[in-house]
C-alpha cells in the first residue's frame, strides 16, 4: 500500500473516531452525577454537590434544615435507571427511612442539565420528599403509650397510673425572689438536700420548672397552701405507674421512670428522651411489654409558622407523609394477692435484718406472696437469696430415709454429740432429754435432733439427698415461674464433714425462702410444686433481660448478701458457689411419700417445738423450723427458718441474722397464719 492510501485511511480513522466521541450522548457522565447525589443525600451532606442556579453550600444548610426533625434518622438512598432527554436527565430516588420498628419507603425524581461537559443537579425539595415546596420543613411527632398495668390475683392491678404532683420551683413565676432562697425553704420543706437542690435550681435556664420531689397525690401531708407561700414553688399534676404504697413489693416488681441518660444510651435506639421505663425487677424484665411502641407520625409544614397561623390552618398547616400505629402494651399478669403481700410486708415491718416471707397455693404452684422486710434494703431476698436453710432441709433427708426402707416410726439413735473426722456436731440448745437415745424419727424429726440425722450419712449418699431434693421442686429449673429466681442448690458429691453438714441442711447445701416454700409445698400436694409468677410472659412484645434476673426462672439466679456456713459447730468462711439445677426431678415425690413427710410435719407442731401453732384457727398446721450457722463469729450468727403447710397454703418465713427458727421466725409464721385466715 502507497503512502497517500495509508495517509487517507488514518484521516478516516481520525475522522470516525471523531464522529463517536461527537455522538456520545453523555449518559456515564449523568449517571455518576446521579450516583454521587444519592449518596450525597444519604448523607445528608450535598455540600460537594454541582447545582444549577443554587450554591452547594446554601443547598447543604437547606437540606439539613428540611431533615433537621427527624434526626438522627438518616435515609438510605439508591439512585434508579436514568432517562436521558438531550442535555436533560432524570433519574428516580428510591428512599429508606428507619422510623420507629418500620421503614418509610418512596421515590421521588432528580433533574440534572448539562453544563458544558458536567452534569448539575437542579435544585427542588421535591427531590427530598415527594411535593415537598420551598419553605416547606418535615418533622416527626412521637405518641408514647400509657405504660401497661402489672395485675395481681384476679386481675387486681398491682401498678397502675396513680396522681401525683412534682413539686419545684418554676423559674418563670419567680418575679423579683431570690431563687436560691426559694430553692432552700422548698428543699427543707419537702425533705431534699437544700444545697444539692439550691445548685440544681441555680443552674437551670430562666424558663426552666426545676423539680424537688415527686409526692403521691393520695396521703401526702405537703399542702398546695405550703407550696405556695414559697415565692416560685408549684405543685404541677401528673400520674405515674406506681404500686400500692412505695415500699409494696418493690424488689419483686421493680419501678417505672422517666428513663435516664445511661437507660437511653444502653437501649440501642429503643428509648428516648421522656420515654417511661422499668428498672429492677419484673418491670425490667418486661419493660417492652409493659411499654409498648410509640405511634410516630412524619409530618411536612411550612416553616415559621406563628401559633396563631398554625391554629388558623387545617391540621395546623401540616399532612402527614407517613406514620406507624402506636402499640399499647400488653399488661402482666401475675398472681400475687395483694392482701396477703401486703400482710406478709405488715408482718415483717419491724424485722431488722434481711427478712422474706414467701407462700403459694401448692394445688396450683401460684406465688401468693413474695415479701422482702426493710432490713433486706431493695434486695429480692425472698427470690434469689441464697442462704443455708439448716434444719428444714431435714425433709429432704427423710424422704431420702423413707426411699432406704425407713418410715417415720423407724428408730435412730439420737446421741447428746457427734464427731465427724474430728469435727462435733451437736444438737440446738435446749434440746429435750428425753428424745435423746433411741427415738423414731417422727420424734427426731419434731424435736429436729441433727445427731441422728447425721448418723444416716452412711446410708443415705449425697446423690440420693440431691435426688430428693429435686423430687420436692428444689434445685430444679422453674420456666413456669415467669420472674428471676433462685430454686436451690444441692451439690450431688460431697464426702466426710461436708456430706455431715449437708444432713442437716449446711455444707454447699442452699435455698432461697421461695425454694423452702416449695419444698413444703410439694408435700402438701403430694408431687412437686412447679411455682409460678407470671400468668402471661410471652404476650406482647417481652424483652426478659433484666439484670439479676432470669427470665424463665432458672434455678441459679441471684447473689446473697449472706456467707452460708458449713456445719453446726463452726463456721465456714468460703461463700459456696451454685451449680446449674437439674431440667425437672428425675423421681417425683409420691403421694405416699408426702403424706409420711406431712405426719412428721404435723408431730413438729403437735409435739415438738412448734407447738405455738397449734391455735391457729382453721385446718391443722404442719410445720418444719431451722437454723443455718454463719459467718465466722463466735458464737455464730445464725439464719432462723420455719416452713409449714395450711390447707392449700405453704409457707416460709427466713430472717437472716435470727437466732432459732423456732423463737424467731415461728412468732412471725403465726401472725401471717392467723391473719391470713
Amino acid at each position: 500500500m502507497g503512502n497517500s492510501s495509508k495517509l487517507a485511511l488514518a484521516l478516516v480513522g481520525l475522522v470516525l473516531g471523531g464522529s463517536l466521541v461527537a455522538c456520545s450522548d453523555g449518559r456515564a457522565g449523568a449517571e455518576s452525577a446521579a450516583k454521587q447525589l444519592a449518596s450525597a443525600v444519604s448523607a445528608l451532606d450535598v455540600g460537594s454537590v454541582a447545582f444549577e442556579g443554587k450554591d452547594s453550600g446554601a443547598a447543604n444548610e437547606q437540606l439539613k434544615e428540611i431533615f433537621k426533625g427527624l434526626d438522627p434518622a438518616r435515609p438510605a438512598v439508591e439512585s434508579g435507571q436514568l432517562t436521558l432527554e438531550s442535555d436533560k436527565a432524570t433519574v428516580p430516588l428510591n428512599y429508606s427511612w428507619k422510623i420507629g420498628s418500620e421503614e418509610w419507603k418512596y421515590t421521588t425524581f432528580a433533574e440534572f442539565k448539562k453544563s458544558g461537559d458536567k452534569w448539575l443537579t437542579v435544585w427542588n425539595p421535591a427531590t427530598l420528599v415527594p411535593e415537598l415546596a420551598e419553605g416547606e420543613l418535615v418533622s416527626s411527632a412521637t405518641h408514647s403509650p400509657s405504660r401497661a398495668d402489672i395485675l395481681g390475683a384476679g386481675g387486681v392491678p398491682l401498678v397502675t397510673y396513680r396522681p401525683v404532683v412534682n413539686v419545684g420551683i418554676d423559674k418563670p413565676t419567680l418575679g423579683g425572689a431570690d431563687p436560691a432562697d426559694s430553692a432552700t425553704k422548698l428543699a427543707r420543706l419537702v425533705g431534699v438536700d437544700p444545697a444539692a437542690y439550691g445548685q440544681q435550681v441555680a443552674a437551670s435556664g430562666p424558663e426552666a420548672f426545676v423539680a424537688a420531689i415527686t409526692l403521691r397525690e393520695e396521703g401526702r401531708t405537703i399542702t398546695d397552701a405550703q407550696i405556695g407561700e414559697i415565692p416560685g414553688a408549684r405543685a404541677i399534676q401528673d400520674s405515674l405507674p406506681l404500686a400500692p404504697n412505695r415500699t409494696f413489693a418493690r424488689a419483686l416488681l421493680g419501678t417505672a421512670a422517666e428513663a435516664n441518660a445511661e437507660q437511653i444510651e444502653k437501649s440501642n435506639g429503643a428509648l428516648k428522651a421522656g420515654d417511661t421505663t422499668g428498672t429492677g425487677g419484673l418491670q425490667q424484665q418486661y419493660d417492652a411489654q409493659l411499654r409498648g411502641s410509640d405511634g410516630i407520625q412524619v409530618l411536612a409544614g411550612k416553616a415559621g409558622l406563628t401559633d396563631a397561623e398554625k391554629q388558623a390552618l387545617p391540621n395546623e398547616g401540616r399532612r402527614v407523609l407517613f406514620q406507624t400505629e402506636i402499640q399499647e402494651g400488653t399488661p402482666l399478669k401475675t398472681t400475687l394477692d395483694p392482701k396477703l403481700q401486703q400482710l406478709a410486708e405488715d408482718v415483717l415491718g419491724k424485722v431488722g435484718p434481711a427478712s422474706a416471707i414467701v407462700a403459694l397455693r401448692p394445688s396450683s404452684g401460684a406465688v401468693l406472696a413474695a415479701a422482702s422486710g426493710p432490713g433486706s434494703n431493695g434486695y429480692d431476698t425472698a427470690m434469689l437469696g441464697q442462704y443455708a436453710p439448716g434444719s428444714i432441709f431435714k425433709m429432704v433427708d427423710s424422704l431420702a430415709m423413707f426411699r432406704n426402707g425407713m418410715t417415720p416410726d423407724s428408730k435412730v439413735d439420737c446421741p447428746a454429740t457427734l464427731t465427724v473426722d474430728g469435727r462435733t456436731f451437736k444438737n440446738a440448745e435446749g434440746y429435750p432429754g428425753s428424745s435423746l437415745g433411741s427415738v423414731t424419727l417422727r420424734d427426731a424429726f419434731a424435736h429436729s435432733c441433727n445427731t441422728a440425722f447425721i448418723n444416716a450419712r452412711d446410708t443415705v449418699s449425697q446423690a440420693q439427698l440431691e435426688s430428693a431434693a429435686t423430687s420436692l421442686g428444689v434445685a430444679v429449673e422453674a420456666p413456669a415461674l415467669g420472674a428471676g429466681a433462685f430454686l436451690g442448690s444441692v451439690p450431688g458429691d460431697a464426702e466426710g464433714t461436708e456430706h455431715a453438714a449437708s444432713m442437716i441442711g449446711q455444707g454447699k447445701v442452699l435455698l432461697s425462702p421461695l425454694a423452702a416454700a416449695v419444698m413444703a409445698g410439694s408435700v402438701a400436694k403430694g408431687a412437686p410444686v412447679a411455682a409460678q409468677l407470671v400468668l402471661n410472659p410471652n404476650e406482647g412484645v417481652s424483652s426478659p433481660d433484666a439484670e439479676g434476673a432470669a427470665p424463665t426462672g432458672t434455678g441459679t439466679t441471684g447473689a446473697s448478701p449472706a456467707t452460708p456456713s458449713s456445719g453446726d459447730a463452726a463456721a465456714d468462711t468460703a461463700t459456696p458457689s451454685a451449680p446449674a439445677p437439674a431440667a425437672a426431678a428425675e423421681k417425683p415425690v409420691t403421694a405416699a411419700e408426702a403424706a409420711a413427710l406431712a405426719d412428721m410435719m404435723r408431730a413438729v407442731v403437735t409435739s415438738g417445738h412448734a407447738g405455738f401453732l397449734a391455735s391457729v384457727p382453721g385446718e391443722p398446721v404442719g410445720a418444719k423450723t431451722g437454723t443455718a450457722e454463719f459467718g465466722n463469729d463466735t458464737p455464730p450468727k445464725t439464719h432462723a427458718w420455719i416452713v409449714a403447710v395450711h390447707g392449700d397454703l405453704a409457707v416460709a418465713v427466713f430472717v437472716e441474722d435470727g437466732g432459732l427458727g423456732a423463737t424467731t421466725s415461728g412468732p412471725l409464721l403465726k401472725e401471717f397464719l392467723t391473719r391470713a385466715g
